[in-house]
Order: structure tokens, then sequence, then C-alpha cells
């Protein structure tokens, strides 16, 4: 279960610093790897042409920039987080896998995006919008930077409010999540993670907040018993 890694005090690039050198073998055991099969759903939401220039918000290690170019040729990625550790880690794995050329990795925050208007046919962002301390003033950004057209897709995880297991799935988030994630890590930084997931507004109410800043919801998708939400959406078209 990813805990994010976009811009925040209570999660701050400093932390995620901390725990970067552990970062991606946490996400698939906490996730159980099902973490890889959102991050398609959300990068396939984006409905890339060739050509595309997509911007991965909180990219964090990298791995939905990565995604994005394996699974889209003939396109560049830019992410962008505020994690220099991160970062680090990130670029490794970019030219590991042989596409420096196609991802470029630079240092900023998502509610001070350094891009003109316009300027990508995709912006995705997973599990890092709810670390941002301004999430109204993030999702004003994002939607600035995507041209007419263009898409947003935003994973985030959320406690399932019900169905048959339901309970299982909270006593995963609650309990297992930081008290596992702690102590493999050997930080205490997971706890974070389920304070701030209890924290994230319900799905209804985070879509009504992205229209309020110029966004068109064009769906919310509950994925894993509702454990994650796939979050699809367009910039706004100025009236005529």
């Amino acid at each position: 279960m990813s805990v994010g890694n976009a811009v925040v005090r209570g999660g701050s690039g400093a932390m995620f610093d901390r725990i970067a050198h552990r970062y991606d073998v946490l996400n698939r055991i906490l996730s159980f790897g099902v973490d890889r099969s959102w991050r398609r759903r959300a990068v396939r939401a984006l409905a890339l042409q060739q050509g595309y220039r997509v911007l991965d918000v909180a990219t964090g290690t990298a791995d939905m920039a990565l995604l994005v170019a394996k699974l889209h040729g003939h396109g560049h990625v830019i992410g962008v987080d505020p994690s220099r550790a991160m970062l680090d880690i990130g670029r490794t794995k970019v030219a590991a896998q042989g596409l420096a050329g196609r991802i470029e990795l630079v240092e900023g925050d998502a509610e001070r995006l350094p891009f003109p208007d316009g300027s990508f046919d995709g912006v995705c962002i997973a599990f890092g919008i709810r670390n941002v301390p301004d999430r109204a003033c993030a999702l004003r950004e994002m939607a600035r930077v995507t041209r007419p057209g263009g898409r947003i897709a935003i994973l985030e995880l959320s406690e399932p409010a019900g169905g048959i297991l339901g309970p299982l799935a909270r006593f995963h988030i609650r309990t297992v999540v930081p008290t596992v994630g702690a102590w493999l890590s050997g930080a205490g930084e997971y706890r974070y993670l389920q304070e701030s997931i209890a924290a994230f507004p319900p799905p209804e109410s985070f879509a009504e907040l992205m229209d309020r800043c110029g966004l068109d919801v064009l769906s919310i998708q509950r994925l894993t018993f509702g454990v994650c939400v796939l979050y699809v959406a367009a910039p706004r078209k100025e009236p005529a």
C-alpha cells in the first residue's frame, strides 16, 4: 500500500527521504502487489496518443512514470516530487530500464507546478494528493497544466465503507499496514499512512472539490473492495 509522495507537512519530502531505500519493497509487500494493477488502470484512463507529454505528480521512485513509458511508446514523461532521495532512486530505475531519454525527473511540489498552461496531454498522481496541504491548489494546478481535451487520473487510498470484506480491508489499512510497515522499514512514518487515509474525504466529497477546482469528473472507480479509488477528470472548458 503506497504511502504517497507529494508535498506535505505531516508526510513531507524529508519524511520520504528517510524511507526511500525500502519504499518499493514495502509497497509490494503491504499491497500484495495489487498496487501495480491500480496503476495500470490509471495509466490507461489517460487515453494517450502517440507523441504524448505526461506529468506524473508526486512521482516518488517513478513507478507511474515508468509504467506510462512502458505502456505507451513514443512519448515523454516528466515526474515531479519534493523528495530528493526518492528521485535519486527513481533516476536509477529509469536509467536501468533504458528510459532516460523519455523520462525526466525533477524536484518540485504539487501546489506550484513549474510548467506553462496546457503543457501536458495527461496528468497523473498516485497516492499523493492526500498529503498535499492545499489540495484545492494542487487540483487547480493540475487542471492548469493539462491541455483542453486531456485527462487527469488520480489514484488515492480510501477506507472501505461496507461490503462483506469491508471489515477485513479496514483492519488491513488501520492495523496491518502501519504495524508491518514500521517493522519492515525500521521507521514510525507508516503510522502516518493510516491516519492520512482516515482523514481523507470520502470519494463523493473529494469529487465535489475537484469540480470546484475546474475539473469535470468523468468517473469514480472504487477498486479492490474500495481500498483504492481512481478519479478520472478533464479540465473544464472555458465558456465560449
